[in-house]
């Protein structure tokens, strides 16, 4: 391990490899959108495994919300810089990023082969609708780990937490926006509330190959390269939030003035980055396949993914050192609260667009009961289970 790791933690319990081959793992599998996976992570690396704290999840939860980039990577590249620095954050963010790529290029060249992928709609419509309910209970096992029990007595001992979550729920349901900005208003208001530092106490001081061409494999535009790298590192380096943040910024540049894809094209897009496992903004993989095969498709995942990973390792050393102070403790807690409400809030979001009919609702509420009266069902089993159900019903109803 290199120095900076030793000041980050002595003598890790897990070995990189592990780490690595768990990333892999909930990258080829881990169905529901950010807010499925960051809960799956504090599920399995802090409650299961017991590799993680809850306070370095914490730290890692807070420091993804602040910088730019899609939400969950950034988390698990936090994560693997927490005991095995650069490196490891390297080898967890690929590990994590790598299987959904793939799966999008693949679904990009049936795509082009066949002309659209119609049927794509009708899975949606299942797997939409279970995803609601995976990210629901993934919320509320989250808000419970974050803040406190749905007890008398620790909602009254925690009450400033619940105020910034209930609010930052209720902003992000209407605005359907994340207002980063919300975030560290609340995280410094509870700072100073709860453990205000010494500047703060003090009126004197101030601020311190040859294959697959029916599929466009190897098709791109040399100009459309470079135009695909430049917006997608900007909707990589200045979009915060989740993953989902990012469809918004997506659409108008992609569809409105770019013109790269049409409305359909783009829906289908968003479609597919839903129903593949992984984080949701690989969805730029699948587009740029579209605009200009897998140069395009390579160029657009780097384009948004080298930022997100640039602005996790280079604050995560400092952020990690000042964390242990009690102030910086009280701030990190304050923004966690309002994260975890916004993702709330996302939720209700994400719900108005798939819970369209009495079917989808009943598909959600079946999948919470299932995962929670069913003993080790994992959820691509639901996910498959609910797509197979959701293209009988559009398909044969």
């Amino acid at each position: 391990m290199n120095e900076n790791s030793n000041i980050i933690h002595q003598e890790p319990s897990y070995l990189l490899s592990g780490l690595v081959k768990y990333f892999f793992k909930l990258g080829a599998f881990g169905f529901g959108g950010p807010v499925a996976l960051i809960g799956y992570m504090h599920r399995d690396l802090v409650e299961d495994k017991r590799w993680i704290s809850e306070d370095e999840y914490r730290e890692g939860l807070a420091l993804a919300q602040l910088a730019p980039g899609p939400l969950a990577a950034q988390l698990g590249i936090y994560l693997g810089y927490v005991h095995y620095g650069i490196w490891g954050a390297t080898l967890t963010g690929l590990a994590f990023v790598l299987p959904s790529f793939v799966m999008v290029v693949l679904l990009g060249m049936a795509y082009k082969l066949y002309g659209g992928l119609p049927w794509m709609q009708s899975v949606f419509y299942g797997v939409g609708a279970a995803v609601i309910g995976i990210i629901s209970l993934s919320c509320y096992k989250l808000t419970l780990k974050s803040i406190s029990k749905i007890e008398l007595q620790a909602i009254k001992s925690r009450w400033l937490l619940w105020i910034f979550f209930l609010t930052m729920a209720v902003v992000t349901a209407i605005t359907q926006r994340e207002e980063v900005w919300l975030f560290i208003l609340l995280g410094f208001i509870y700072m100073a509330i709860k453990a205000p530092p010494k500047w703060l106490q003090r009126r004197d001081t101030s601020l311190s190959v040859v294959l697959l061409v029916g599929t466009g494999f190897w098709q791109y535009e040399p100009g459309e390269l470079f135009k695909l790298g430049m917006f997608f590192t900007e909707a990589g380096a200045f979009v915060f939030g989740s993953g989902l943040a990012i469809i918004p910024f997506l659409q108008a540049g992609v569809v409105c003035e770019m013109g790269w894809l049409n409305e359909q094209q783009f829906l289908d897009s968003v479609a597919v980055a839903m129903i593949t496992p992984g984080p949701v903004v690989i969805t730029v993989g699948f587009i740029g396949f579209l605009v200009s095969g897998f140069a395009g498709a390579a160029v657009a995942a780097l384009g948004v993914f080298l930022p997100c990973f640039v602005f996790t390792v280079l604050p995560a050393p400092y952020f990690k050192k000042i964390s242990k102070n009690t102030s910086i403790k009280a701030f990190v807690d304050g923004i966690t609260a309002a994260v975890v409400g916004a993702l709330v809030g996302s939720v209700f979001v994400i719900a108005t667009r798939s819970i369209v009919d009495l079917a989808s609702a009943l598909i959600a509420i079946v999948t919470i009961l299932a995962l929670i009266y069913i003993k080790k069902l994992q959820e691509p089993y639901v996910i498959l289970a609910a797509a197979i159900l959701g293209f009988c019903i559009k398909t044969y109803l």
